[in-house]
């Protein structure tokens, strides 16, 4: 049976509009495919009646594979997601289903044939690295029964690749997950320091595995803590953490904040806060 993973909204931005309109789970891997794959996921949605809705993500360094499945109009899609620099917006309408795979930092590698960069702002047919076992792993995922099935096959089609374990992969998730752990590191040199690399090993090794350069996964960390910490409805002290993530002065967090989120970080508090008042109790269904 699958085991489900405890539920991360992080860079769901405006989570609580968001969950009111479509469901997300994620599914832990099997062992085999642990050190290349964090996690499966399904999403759906049934917004027949309904206004479309556009969700808006501020995305990690993650490599996904998606297969969709909208069931008005029987519009399927199956693609490779690179690593996004910049906003990764979606809408959905009707009713549907994605099923998808989010590969741990560095844990496409083994399956890009090459440097994890070259996706990097790029979304590609799953033939396209796949080839003719892409394009039939895509009508098997979308002839699936129910989306256990569906992750079922999808994990069987990849653990039949055999991917070869590298110690480089767990060494770029491992580093990932420091300045994930980390909020005060933020400059380049010192996490190299820190991890026993040189700033050039260090930026060798994310164009490699993880596909993009270590500021930039820094600072997206930096405000995915601070979309989450705006989310949560009480009052921030903007000052202090701008200060606790290693800003020098608040001006500078909160133009990357608007940058990367599109809303200067008071008032995306507020409007959460008000989008989390008006749910009401629909909210707490969501959540519980």
């Amino acid at each position: 049976m699958a085991r489900l993973l405890p539920r991360d909204t992080r860079g769901i931005l405006r989570a609580r509009t968001g969950l009111e309109r479509f469901q997300v789970e994620r599914i832990a891997p099997p062992d085999p495919l642990a050190p290349f794959v964090e996690f499966f996921w399904v999403l759906h949605w049934d917004l027949r009646g309904r206004a479309p809705h556009r969700q808006k993500v501020l995305t990690r360094p993650n490599v996904h594979m998606t297969f969709t499945n909208y069931w008005t109009g029987r519009k399927t899609r199956g693609r490779i997601v690179g690593v996004v620099r910049d906003e990764f917006v979606e809408e959905i309408a009707g009713d549907g289903r994605v099923v998808g795979v989010g590969f741990r930092p560095g844990g496409f590698r083994p399956f890009a044939g090459g440097p994890v960069s070259a996706l990097t702002g790029r979304m590609v047919g799953v033939d396209e690295v796949f080839g003719a076992a892409g394009r039939a792993l895509a009508g098997e995922v979308f002839a699936a029964d129910g989306a256990d099935d569906a992750v079922a096959r999808l994990a069987a089609f990849l653990t039949g690749l055999r991917p070869e374990d590298d110690p480089s992969i767990g060494r770029a998730a491992e580093i990932v997950e420091r300045i994930a752990a980390l909020p005060a590191l933020v400059r380049v040199d010192e996490l190299a320091a820190d991890v026993g690399l040189s700033p050039r090993g260090l930026q060798r090794l994310f164009h490699e595995y993880v596909g993009i350069g270590p500021k930039w996964v820094i600072r997206r960390y930096r405000m995915l803590e601070a979309a989450g910490r705006a989310e949560e409805g009480a009052p921030v002290d903007w000052a202090g953490l701008a200060a606790e993530l290693g800003y020098t002065d608040q001006a500078h967090f909160t133009r990357d904040f608007t940058a990367a989120v599109g809303t200067p970080p008071a008032r995306y508090a507020r409007e959460a806060g008000a989008r989390e008042a008006g749910a009401g109790g629909a909210a707490g269904k969501i959540d519980a």
